[in-house]
């Protein structure tokens, strides 16, 4: 695996978020009128390591809020969540909080992988973004998606562009005003305009449908 230096691999920081924010303003006005209505968006960054990834994979398909309790179920059950006490637990347990069948199986897949070393969650922290995904890419039950979040929230790239993110989608179609759901390649198009920030750009989105839902 060919890694960069530590300084090569700039995670987005409240600092440069803000100039981020400002620069994407400044070149999309349908960007700025969010920031306008509701702020700048929070950097929701995460802890990279195990914990988050596994909560990653709880999130698929699910609403944030029915994946948070699923985790603190784990969490409470084994106090701390780390791989080797994951690795440890039957299916039967984690489907008795809250798991299905099938993310048991992919959580327990990479707790085992991180256990018997071949996936080193912090050496590969400090891998570019494409060596990155395609490690993650490897593993049983992390598609592009989970990858992308990963990316984007543990390691704080400054220009991911989750995929096929429902959120996102339904934000771009209210703040470009479109009438009806864009497709992936057109959104892919759309996204392309806020390179280097492309990860900026899908925080102020989430913002703006997190805030829209919250005054609904």
């Amino acid at each position: 695996m060919k890694l960069l230096p530590a300084d090569k691999v700039p995670p987005l920081d409240e600092k440069t978020m803000l100039a981020a924010t400002q620069e994407l303003c400044a070149a999309d006005p349908d960007l700025r009128a969010v920031v306008e209505e509701f702020g700048p968006p929070p950097l929701w960054a995460r802890q990279p390591g195990f914990a988050t990834l596994l909560r990653t994979i709880l999130e698929q398909q699910v609403s944030l809020a029915s994946a948070a309790a699923t985790f603190s179920r784990l969490e409470a059950a084994i106090n701390t969540v780390t791989a080797d006490r994951v690795v440890g637990l039957s299916e039967e347990k984690l489907r008795a909080l809250g798991f299905t069948r099938q993310k048991a199986g992919y959580c327990q897949a990479l707790a085992a992988l991180i256990e018997n070393g071949h996936l080193n969650l912090r050496q590969l922290s400090r891998a570019d973004d494409v060596t990155v995904r395609d490690e993650l890419l490897k593993v049983r039950g992390i598609g592009p998606w989970t990858a992308d979040v990963y990316l984007l929230m543990a390691l704080r790239r400054p220009d991911i562009w989750p995929d096929g993110d429902l959120a996102l989608v339904a934000a771009i179609r209210r703040v470009k005003r479109l009438r009806s759901q864009p497709t992936a390649n057109r959104i892919r198009t759309m996204a392309s305009h806020w390179q280097p920030w492309r990860s900026v750009a899908a925080r102020i989105l989430w913002h703006f449908y997190l805030s829209q839902r919250a005054a609904a």
